[in-house]
């Protein structure tokens, strides 16, 4: 069932919709409910095709389904419509904005229409990708303040990587904190690249939400074996900048198992076609992020590894 979860009047007659898609099966009073939420980036696109193949699958053996699974595949469609990362016309990121407010700016107003829909959910589970620079393996980033309350939930989901951030800032505008923080369970996944389709890591992720809904006691359907995840906090991660502009050429693939001190890749200048830089890997470790735009400068990241010896 198709829904409308927020109208706004735009320019020129048009109206911004956000909708949902509503899957449900023996939905009794009390039964849980999931959801599945992307788009809020218009530059991440890989949630598109996870929620598009979850719809047609969970629609086709909706006998196996117990419960309700909200599907929400574009909570920033002009983001998507338009090619831009950010919420068009005001120049902002969607997530930097939640809860939101009914009296604010049209994207707080929608804001505030997502986090109220959402509400009395569950679990729900926050998609994403990462830009158009950088490849991620597919990964659920948690803070240490909700580390007890997901990383059970986060061990189902059949990714290669779960990362705790024990130093960072808990960013409080964004929407998986302002759902945690109201009791609603939220991963974040990221995967892939920006503005392509990893079709493999959607699989992959797809695998990992079907376990969920069977551990929950969703989905009587068949369920692949899952991945067990490489766990790490912030001192397990080495980061590689470069140090020098120019092309950079991969040395390695991406998800290796690599040693400190193996190459990298290298970067090139263009203009003279030396090689300018060596970028050496500063541990052993996981390459779980590998720079995809080639175009580099001083200080671009070129990879995350993470490293052993730490969980």
């Amino acid at each position: 069932m198709i829904k409308s979860v927020s109208i706004a009047a735009l320019p020129v007659t048009e109206n911004l919709v956000i909708q949902k898609n509503r899957i449900e099966n023996n939905a009794l009073p009390g039964c849980k409910r999931v959801c599945i939420v992307t788009g809020t980036h218009g530059d991440e696109l890989e949630g598109q095709y996870v929620c598009a193949r979850l719809a047609k699958l969970l629609n086709n053996e909706k006998q196996k389904l117990s419960g309700i699974i909200d599907i929400y595949p574009a909570i920033n469609p002009l983001g998507i419509d338009s090619v831009t990362r950010g919420f068009p016309m005001f120049d902002l990121d969607m997530n930097r904005i939640f809860p939101g407010s009914p009296t604010g700016s049209l994207a707080e107003a929608v804001a505030y229409d997502i986090v109220r829909d959402i509400e009395g959910a569950d679990i729900c589970i926050d998609i994403h990708s990462s830009n158009i620079f950088l490849r991620e393996i597919p990964q659920i980033r948690v803070s240490e303040q909700t580390e007890a309350m997901l990383f059970p939930y986060a061990l189902m989901l059949n990714v290669d990587l779960i990362w705790i951030h024990t130093a960072a800032t808990v960013l409080e505008s964004t929407l998986a904190h302002t759902l945690n923080m109201r009791g609603i369970k939220t991963l974040v996944v990221e995967m892939g690249v920006g503005m392509r389709i990893t079709e493999g890591y959607c699989s992959q992720l797809i695998d990992g939400i079907l376990n969920l809904l069977h551990e929950l006691g969703m989905w009587s359907g068949q369920v692949q074996q899952t991945k067990t995840p490489i766990v790490s906090k912030d001192r397990g991660v080495g980061f590689l900048n470069s140090d020098a502009a120019g092309i950079f050429i991969p040395n390695v693939s991406h998800g290796d198992y690599i040693r400190a001190g193996d190459l990298v890749g290298k970067v090139f200048d263009p203009l003279t076609g030396n090689i300018v830089e060596n970028a050496i890997s500063p541990c052993d470790g996981v390459l779980f992020t590998l720079r995809e735009y080639p175009v580099v400068f001083g200080g671009s990241l070129l990879a995350r590894i993470m490293g052993d010896g730490n969980g």
